[in-house]
């Protein structure tokens, strides 16, 4: 009697999946949110790969924000689907706001593109790769960043009907998340060693309208406070109108939410507030700022401008140069104005030529050098708690819980003389510094 042979299904590889993001913290955690769930489904998952395998599946995640972040999307998604003409890989996919935004120029200019997806398209990506969203694995992540610290995004979206920004258009509009799941996702990161929450949104300062009928940023903050292994807890994106004092008790009360707050305020000429639709008048923005740094004594205010919005005047100018003068943020960036697509303020005359936009914005962080410079030189002598980033050049990188990655000072440490691990905190001495940059020595 001869045995009957049961075929046996063959088994196929799955693809590797190189997911490559551009643009905000924001794109970096949709990102992480996608490789967590090919993960969870043992898919083979990278991030920004230099290789490429001719059965790799490329997801880019783009930026549709400004002229220079379209642009590098642009190019991202060229030099891919070039690579897939070649047979060098095998899909390409494009998601996130550039695709949000020029969906039908983007499959008209870039055809061999497999397809593309705006920024609420999750289960619709995760099809296309072979994948199905898997409920189970929500608040699961794969980090691009250095495992301790994560950005943090609380809220999708955004209300405010400023005249400049884009966002809405490619986001929607704003969307709590719920405070259980956010309080479950950050003790999933601390049992994986995160240390640092970076908390990110539109606007943080609107968290909780939408879901509770009320700001409830502060007790986010507290709930956040309270879970084992998370000793930092920072703050970006906060919005100067209708801002929620009670973040400031919170800070106070709390040893691990850090003394930082990120708030953009553009401009401070009142014909620019105006235009821009902030919501906000000059003297209520002195005020504020005033306030908080009452209320939060040595808090590290940041902020970014724009020079060349519509109708700015040399006049409007100056008065914004002799507001950063006199205020001394901490830290600061300032962009010039980019002429949006179905914004408000496209309605204007983009006036301010190119050349005179740039001026401005050098001439504003030549005088913000200045005062960092200075505002880092009252620093020497004093010892701070840092946070070990990296070990890069013969040195140990790291940051005062008054600095955010990428964006803000780094504190230097001569790894030839003295040794920490990444993500370890340590006490360093300044020694000495320079306009964006500590140098310390470890204290035991």
């Amino acid at each position: 009697m001869k045995t009957k042979v049961i075929p046996q299904p063959i088994l196929t590889a799955k693809p590797r999946v190189n997911v490559v993001t551009l643009g905000c913290s924001k794109n970096i955690y949709d990102s992480e949110v996608l490789m967590g769930q090919l993960k969870g489904q043992l898919f083979d998952v990278v991030h920004e790969a230099e290789n490429v395998n001719s059965n790799d599946i490329v997801v880019i995640n783009t930026c549709g924000f400004i002229d220079n972040a379209k642009q590098e999307s642009i190019d991202t998604i060229l030099q891919y689907s070039e690579l897939k003409e070649q047979g060098k890989i095998g899909k390409v996919i494009v998601t996130g706001c550039l695709s949000e935004r020029y969906k039908p120029e983007l499959e008209a200019e870039i055809p061999n593109v497999d397809a593309y997806f705006g920024t609420n398209n999750l289960q619709d990506v995760l099809q296309t790769i072979g994948a199905n969203y898997k409920y189970e694995l929500l608040g699961e992540r794969l980090l691009t960043t250095p495992s301790h610290f994560a950005y943090f995004k609380i809220a999708e979206g955004c209300n405010r009907p400023c005249s400049f920004c884009a966002i809405p258009l490619m986001r929607g509009k704003h969307v709590s998340t719920p405070m259980e799941q956010l309080v479950n996702q950050a003790k999933t990161l601390a049992k994986q060693g995160t240390r640092e929450l970076i908390l990110i949104a539109q606007d943080l300062t609107y968290y909780g309208l939408d879901l509770y009928g009320k700001r409830n940023l502060d007790e986010l903050m507290r709930r956040l406070s309270d879970v084992d292994g998370i000793e930092w807890i920072r703050l970006q994106y906060a919005y100067p109108s209708g801002f929620p004092m009670e973040i400031l008790d919170a800070m106070n009360e709390r040893s691990n939410i850090c003394k930082y707050l990120d708030m953009p305020l553009q401009h401070i000429s009142d014909n620019m507030l105006k235009s821009m639709r902030r919501g906000i008048t000059k003297q209520k923005t002195i005020d504020l700022v005033n306030t908080i740094r009452d209320k939060v004594p040595g808090i590290a205010l940041r902020t970014t401008l724009i020079t060349g919005y519509p109708g700015e005047t040399l006049q409007d100018f100056e008065e914004m140069y002799d507001w950063v003068e006199g205020t001394r943020f901490d830290r600061l960036g300032c962009f010039t104005y980019s002429h949006e697509e179905k914004t408000h303020a496209h309605n204007l005359i983009d006036d301010v030529p190119e050349d005179t936009k740039q001026e401005r914005v050098e001439t504003i962080m030549e005088l913000q050098q200045g005062i960092s410079y200075e505002k880092n030189q009252d620093k020497v002598g004093n010892t701070y708690k840092v946070l070990i980033d990296k070990i890069d050049n013969g040195y140990l990188t790291g940051r005062t819980e008054f600095d955010s990655p990428e964006v803000d000072n780094e504190v230097l440490i001569d790894a030839t003389q003295q040794y920490a691990t990444v993500g370890s905190f340590v006490n360093v001495k300044i020694d000495s510094a320079e306009d964006f940059d500590l140098y310390g020595q470890i204290v035991k």
